[in-house]
């Protein structure tokens, strides 16, 4: 079992929604933040999953990541235990050129925030960029979503 998750994130700068295949509302939250080790709780709609990664390898592109489904109700009582601001966010998915991208606008403190992301088999593989893709923000801690539970887009200058 390979558990190693490989992705790359881009501000998005273009329309994406008449190409949007669906759509979810996800809350999620940290019970540890710390980078040598994230705990992640995400309620999405009915299902609850707890997350860990590892420490971020490559620059922020790749790192360890195991996940578990738990039940909505224990998603619901973790996400009370967790530090700084709920992460709210409605994740599209938009199929370009034989990949997925998964689009997260934010709400909440986060909103006005839009972060596309694509999930690799290998670092250096190729793939064709949208053209509402804009800027890569791979390897700028301030996107990943840890950090903006901590400091929230709404409070940057």
């Amino acid at each position: 079992m390979n558990n190693i998750e490989i992705e790359r994130k881009f501000l998005v700068t273009g329309n994406y929604k008449n190409l949007i295949s669906s759509s979810r509302k996800i809350t999620q939250g940290y019970i540890s933040s710390n980078p040598e080790r994230t705990v992640r709780v995400r309620l999405e709609e009915s299902k609850g999953f707890i997350t860990i990664k590892g420490k971020t390898l490559s620059g922020g592109i790749s790192r360890f990541e195991w996940e578990k489904e738990i039940s909505k109700e224990e998603a619901q009582n973790l996400l009370n235990l967790c530090e700084g601001h709920l992460i709210e966010k409605t994740r599209s998915l938009v199929k370009h050129d034989g990949h997925i991208f998964e689009v997260d606008e934010f709400s909440g403190e986060n909103e006005g925030l839009i972060i596309a992301e694509i999930e690799l088999n290998e670092e250096n593989q190729p793939f064709s960029k949208p053209s509402w893709l804009g800027e890569e923000v791979s390897h700028e801690k301030k996107y990943f979503n840890v950090y903006l539970s901590a400091h929230p887009f709404k409070t940057w200058k």
